[in-house]
């Protein structure tokens, strides 16, 4: 510094007024300052982001345990859909078969009156009951007989065992005889009907 600030501050010391700061303590303090506002500034965002942080770890928690309730749940429903499965698939018979039976004592009682019987005409009539209560049972099933005389050969629904020559040119390709019936079970197939198809 030269004689003549040092004077200055001298004489300003000396008539007892503040002494004026010079730019270089200035220029420090105003880096501290700057320094002192950065550090605060970098602690309140650490502050955030652990905040952050801890409500993510939070939520990824509470995700985790919901999500394992869930497999819980579903485990438990998934066994107890196969176990209800099961016991269906084991006693849907039983309602069907119980619904045979009283056809089989019909059958039993008719073959009982039947052993001394001559008139064929009542034992033909007495089967024709048993088997109309049958088929109206098989019905109530959702079973039907198929309708196949004079109809279209369709491979979805017959087996063709046999072809035979055609009377007439418009029942080429169509059955002409049934040798067994075919049945459905609702819209599906339950057996397929054997017919022979003129050609």
């Amino acid at each position: 510094m030269s004689k003549h600030h040092d004077k200055n501050e001298e004489q300003a010391k000396a008539a007892g007024q503040p002494q004026e700061e010079t730019p270089e303590i200035e220029e420090v303090l105003d880096t501290e300052e700057n320094e002192s506002q950065a550090a605060e500034e970098t602690l309140d965002e650490n502050a955030r982001l652990q905040n952050e942080l801890d409500a993510a770890r939070a939520e990824i928690e509470k995700e985790k345990k919901e999500y394992l309730f869930l497999m819980a749940d579903f485990d438990n429903y998934r066994k107890r859909m196969m176990r209800e499965k099961s016991e269906l698939l084991k006693n849907a018979g039983e309602r069907v078969l119980s619904g045979l039976l009283p056809i089989v004592d019909d059958f039993e009682r008719g073959l009982a009156a039947t052993a001394n019987a001559s008139d064929a005409d009542a034992i033909r009539q007495g089967m024709d009951l048993i088997y109309q209560k049958l088929v109206k049972y098989l019905e109530s099933q959702g079973v039907k007989a198929m309708d196949t005389d004079g109809v279209d050969f369709d491979a979805d629904l017959h087996e063709a065992i046999a072809t035979i020559p055609a009377p007439s040119p418009e029942l080429k390709g169509k059955v002409l005889d049934t040798t067994q019936k075919g049945y459905m079970l609702n819209d599906k197939v339950l057996r397929h009907a054997k017919v022979a198809v003129g050609e």
